[in-house]
């Protein structure tokens, strides 16, 4: 609230062309609009800021998380994920136009994803009765569908389901699944698709190659394992790791 009064007042005194060009600018536009059809209440505003500063902070703070946590465990997948950042960007900072043609880097990102999905579901409601193969679902029912079930399921991924295997994205969601690309969704699935999927993906890819141009990092001792679900699936007690600096050779 106070950051919407800040941002009115600059935008009454002028300092401000509308109410600013970002996120929360366009939120603000939405409020004061004077069409009924497009305005938004102060509840909607706040909830949407709830939706992008803290859940969208949250899960890809998450998902980067546990896919140290696995490349500290798998450190020959770790030494394959770094040669292949060096092999792009060298010492330098990512950059958006090579970031996405980072192969091993999107197969370890997939694969953490599908062990540990920052949402562990996902609810839809029922607008009208339908039928799911041999159930009817009545109209304004809540359906829940586990990512982590799907996620894990044996007739879907084999019976190592539960092992860290990055190559089983090597060709793709649609070859991992075998044809079954439903049946992988860690941001949602359909028109509700979350919003932020691309930028969490490369959020984490960027951060986690920079985390590997400057460290090796082993799992340490006082790890105890533990996935609790908290707004996001969280390691309880947090992931500890040991940092070497990265030094390339010469």
């Amino acid at each position: 609230m106070n950051m919407m009064k800040k941002r009115e007042k600059e935008a009454m005194l002028g300092e401000l062309d509308g109410y600013g060009h970002d996120f929360f600018g366009l939120l603000l536009k939405a409020y004061h609009d004077s069409d009924k059809t497009k305005k938004i209440s102060v509840d909607d505003l706040i909830d949407e800021c709830k939706t992008f500063y803290v859940a969208g902070q949250e899960t890809t703070a998450s998902s980067l998380t546990w896919t140290v946590l696995l490349l500290a465990i798998h450190t020959d997948w770790q030494d394959k994920a770094r040669k292949e950042v060096l092999e792009f960007f060298g010492q330098q900072n990512p950059s958006q136009d090579s970031i996405a043609k980072l192969k091993i880097m999107s197969m370890v990102t997939n694969e953490s994803l599908r062990l540990y999905s920052p949402a562990a579901g996902v609810l839809r409601r029922v607008e009208r009765e339908i039928k799911l193969g041999k159930i009817t679902v009545p109209a304004n029912m809540e359906i829940y569908i586990s990512t982590l079930a799907l996620h894990q399921n044996p007739e879907i991924w084999g019976e190592d389901v539960h092992r860290f295997k990055p190559e089983r994205f090597a060709e793709g969601v649609v070859k991992a699944t075998n044809n079954n690309i439903a049946a992988f969704f860690p941001f949602g699935m359909g028109p509700r698709t979350c919003v932020g999927f691309n930028f969490a993906i490369t959020e984490t890819k960027i951060a986690l190659s920079m985390i590997l141009q400057r460290y090796r990092f082993t799992l340490s001792p006082t790890y105890a394992h533990c996935p609790v679900e908290v707004l996001t699936m969280c390691p309880q007690h947090g992931v500890q790791v040991i940092l070497q600096p990265y030094e390339p050779k010469l």
